[in-house]
């Protein structure tokens, strides 16, 4: 070995590679944490914004980003959630999001799992940040 440590196969010395697998198991390694926190900031409102209206699970959606933002959310978990969010929000995925009916349901999918092993650190507060949010994106819309 060249005691030189790999933050994940998809982080290199040019930044990420989208052609590389992603590796599930990197999720919690900070540097990693920091990409997909990166990746989030940048373009999780845009998309939000554009797509919240075709897509059942938005609520859902923002109630995730709020529990990411929350300081007093675990910081595993805002990792698991971050790396969620950042699959939501990078253009490639498993089925593209252009696709009528089917686009999102890769999205839908990995929501779902995350809201599972999140649980209990999805708390009220943040369904009701996110039912806020939503009414404010109807309204401006």
């Amino acid at each position: 070995m060249s005691g030189k440590s790999k933050a994940s196969p998809n982080v290199n010395g040019a930044g990420f590679d989208a052609t590389a697998t992603l590796d599930p198991s990197r999720a919690l390694v900070p540097a990693v944490v920091r990409l997909n926190e990166q990746r989030v900031d940048r373009g999780f409102w845009p998309k939000v914004r554009r797509v919240a209206a075709r897509i059942p699970f938005a609520s859902d959606l923002l109630s995730v980003w709020f529990c990411a933002k929350d300081p007093e959310t675990p910081t595993a978990a805002k990792g698991m959630v971050l790396a969620a969010l950042a699959y939501f929000v990078l253009p490639t995925d498993a089925i593209p999001d252009i696709l009528p009916a089917l686009g999102f349901t890769d999205d839908a999918a990995v929501l779902a799992a995350v809201m599972a092993i999140i649980g209990k650190n999805l708390k009220s507060r943040h369904r009701e940040e996110a039912k806020a949010a939503m009414e404010r994106l109807a309204r401006d819309g």
